[in-house]
């Protein structure tokens, strides 16, 4: 069982759609107006009317240009979405170099197309970006008109109230900007990997019908060929003196007797598809271990009777994938000897799946089931060892969870050394008569 690759599921490429900024933009020309009418008519402040409502204008008339001469709907490759977000930037400054600098309380407005790219943007972008909203406001620290105030006298800050502003500013696009970057990327982790588990359990559902079509076939195929080999073997009989033909007949027989000892061997694995509808606890574990015994790694499996009777379950491919690639990260780690204990009561069912590898590190054990959480050593590392617990963990652990198995990681107490993985299960899930899926904690 083999690890879906996290390339194919992670685009490093992020596109906004051109609507979404036209919306931004929109919103901010109708906020920047009502500011100024506010201002103007109910503050009865003196602001340079003009040269604030043609920045407005020159705003609200490129986004008509825009959405006139472009699809709304599509998608801006990134380096575009952040020129105009560098544009509102360019468009707040002017504004703001009207209407008193940093001592304009709307100058906190700075961090807003910062924000949005640190979610939707490339870092690199979102980071020119930071760099040019800081400049803008460094800039207005020394250059602006006066605020606009009551009185003949303007309104001065002093200089430390002022610098604390653009201090303010500063940290506040730095640490959002940050915070909003490591929650997007998180929340797309989890959805990509998400589609990667729903993929993998598609397949392994798919490969399980197979099974159930190939017991099928099997069935349905077994009385047409024994006509096929009865009518055969007569003819051979009438046709004695010819030869050729006599030769030919046989042939066929042999090809049909053939085909029925083929189907035999399926439908003599169970006359009620047992093997493709319902499965041992053992008969899971064997599968599970048989795809790996001819690596060099010695699979010991110790089966504990405790009096009940083996618990019978679902052919689950969830569980066949998420037991399956747990004893494959098992044996991709351990040293020699991989063990997969089992044991059954009449509550629950276990299968614990353990390695002599060197373990599982003490800052990965905490964070292990996250998804593309990975630490593989290169060919060159020194001892050799693989130590990458990426999507394939999450996705195996994701399923289990779904039949309702617990999952826990551990390593071996010292001087022992490995890891240790528990599966977990109640009885009556194990034992269920239908797939039954829940949401992945």
């Amino acid at each position: 069982m083999t690890d879906v690759a996290a390339s194919d599921f992670r685009h490093p490429r992020r596109y906004v759609r051109l609507d979404t900024i036209l919306r931004l933009r929109w919103l901010a020309a109708l906020g920047q107006l009502a500011a100024i009418f506010v201002v103007v008519q109910g503050l009865n402040f003196d602001l340079p009317i003009i040269p604030c409502v043609a920045i407005v204008g020159l705003s609200a008339l490129l986004n008509l240009v825009l959405q006139i001469a472009f699809d709304p709907m599509q998608r801006l490759e990134p380096v575009y979405a952040a020129a105009l977000l560098a544009l509102n930037i360019a468009e707040l400054a002017g504004l703001l170099y009207f209407t008193g600098g940093l001592q304009n309380p709307f100058s906190f407005l700075f961090l807003a197309p910062v924000l949005i790219s640190a979610t939707a943007l490339p870092i690199r972008l979102t980071i020119a970006l930071g760099i040019l909203a800081v400049a803008c406001a460094s800039v207005l620290v020394f250059f602006h008109l006066p605020l606009p105030w009551e009185g003949e006298e303007p309104l001065e800050l002093p200089p430390i109230y002022l610098f604390g502003v653009w201090l303010s500013i500063v940290l506040a696009i730095g640490v959002t900007s940050l915070y909003a970057f490591q929650v997007t990327e998180e929340a797309r982790k989890l959805s990509d990997a998400l589609a990667a588990t729903e993929l993998v359990l598609t397949r392994e559902q798919h490969l399980t019908q197979l099974d159930g079509l190939a017991a099928a076939a099997a069935h349905e195929l077994g009385t047409p060929l024994s006509t096929i080999f009865l009518i055969a073997r007569e003819l051979e009989k009438s046709v004695r003196d010819n030869g050729a033909l006599a030769g030919d007949l046989k042939t066929l027989r042999e090809q049909a007797q053939r085909c029925r000892d083929i189907l035999a061997k399926i439908t003599q694995l169970s006359s009620t598809g047992a093997p493709f509808d319902r499965m041992p606890l053992s008969t899971l574990i064997e599968e599970a271990v048989a795809p790996h015994r001819d690596f060099g790694i010695a699979i010991k499996v110790r089966i504990a009777v405790a009096g009940a009777s083996e618990p019978v379950g679902i052919r689950n491919p969830a569980i066949l994938y998420g037991v399956g690639n747990i004893l494959e990260n098992a044996v991709d780690f351990a040293r020699g000897v991989v063990e997969v204990n089992a044991w059954w009561n009449a509550d629950a069912v276990e299968i614990v799946i353990s390695d002599d590898g060197p373990g599982i590190a003490p800052d990965v054990l905490k964070r292990i089931g996250e998804p593309y959480l990975s630490r593989r050593r290169g060919a060159d590392d020194a001892q050799g060892e693989r130590s990458g617990l990426g999507l394939g963990v999450f996705i195996a652990r994701t399923l289990l969870e779904r039949t309702g198995a617990k999952v826990s990681f551990t390593n071996r107490t010292f001087p022992d050394h490995g890891a240790v993985v528990q599966i977990a299960w109640p009885r009556d899930r194990f034992e269920s008569t239908e797939i039954v899926s829940e949401s992945a904690n």
